[in-house]
């Protein structure tokens, strides 16, 4: 078997991903991305399996059980990694990989659905599970004059 810290750093460099290396098969990814700006994903190289971990969103404010509904249903068409929540509530993405099976290809997959699950989800977690705040926003900036700009995807709650 390789040295999956080889693997792994070869796999990061490949990819061209920013990252930066805690320690020796421990690394922490920074994922661009479009309605979340970036997300942080460590990897981590543990006895038997490659350890994946991202935070996506703090604890929800409201409608937890719709949030968790959520969660739950999209865990079923995840690969690799699947949402969990934190012991205060947070919510991340993790999975783990058998480290025989941690290629430039595997990883490119994992982290691939890591950035499109965060990503994708991110604007429906907001608005499932902080609609309140939303509006609250929307309306302490409109009276303020303030920019709208990174509100327009939750223009349908101001109606």
């Amino acid at each position: 078997m390789s040295d999956p810290v080889v693997v792994i750093e070869a796999a990061l460099r490949d990819l061209d991903v920013e990252h930066t290396r805690r320690d020796r098969g421990e690394y922490l990814v920074t994922l661009p991305g479009t309605n979340r700006l970036q997300t942080p994903c460590w990897l981590v190289v543990r006895e038997h399996t490659l350890f994946v971990q991202a935070f996506v969103c703090r604890q929800p404010d409201e409608n937890h059980e719709g949030v968790y509904r959520f969660l739950l249903q999209r865990n079923a068409r995840l690969y690799g990694v699947h949402y969990a929540l934190d012991r205060i509530g947070d919510i991340h993405l993790i999975g783990r990989a058998s480290l025989d099976a941690v290629t430039s290809a595997e990883l490119d997959r994992i982290l691939g659905q890591v950035l499109e699950a965060a990503d994708g989800d991110f604007n429906t977690l907001l608005e499932l599970g902080f609609a309140s705040s939303i509006r609250k926003e929307y309306a302490w900036r409109t009276e303020r004059g303030e920019s709208l700009a990174n509100l327009r995807a939750f223009e349908h709650l101001f109606t």
